[in-house]
């Protein structure tokens, strides 16, 4: 009787976390749509330029300064990939996304100090870097 009672209480949790995350997905899904009707692959190409430094740095720019939840970036990421645009740029994106808060700068330096705020920043952005380049090499040297 008491594992029916859990599970019906986890089966309640999940429909509530499903609820809450409704809309946020719905909103993701339109960002998509929106991303692929105003932005050709084109426009992509012509800012990624196919060299992985460079195209990590920007995809780490971007990433940073662009803010959102971890969930939405894998979305973004996937569609990055499918138009063409190069693991180095889409795995530094996503870390920056979810490690670097440049919008959020000025919170994060009143809440936590500023010094705090421009090393864990700097770290980020390196970090991020660096592990979109090691996580593209690795990837490609498994397959």
């Amino acid at each position: 009787m008491k594992e029916h009672s859990r599970a019906e209480e986890a089966f309640g949790k999940a429909l509530r976390s499903l609820a809450a995350m409704t809309p946020m997905l719905l909103a993701v899904i339109s960002l998509v749509g929106l991303f692929q009707a105003f932005v050709s692959p084109e426009m992509l190409r012509a800012l990624f330029s196919g060299s992985p430094l460079v195209d990590t740095l920007i995809g780490t720019v971007i990433g940073g300064i662009s803010i959102g939840q971890p969930v939405i970036s894998y979305i973004i990421g996937g569609e990055l990939l499918g138009q063409g645009i190069s693991l180095y740029a889409v795995t530094a994106f996503i870390l920056a996304w979810v490690t670097l808060g440049i919008i959020q700068l000025p919170l994060e330096a009143s809440l936590f100090g500023r010094r705090f705020t421009i090393v864990r920043n700097l770290l980020s952005f390196v970090f991020a870097m660096l592990i979109g380049v090691a996580t593209a090499l690795t990837l490609q040297g498994l397959s």
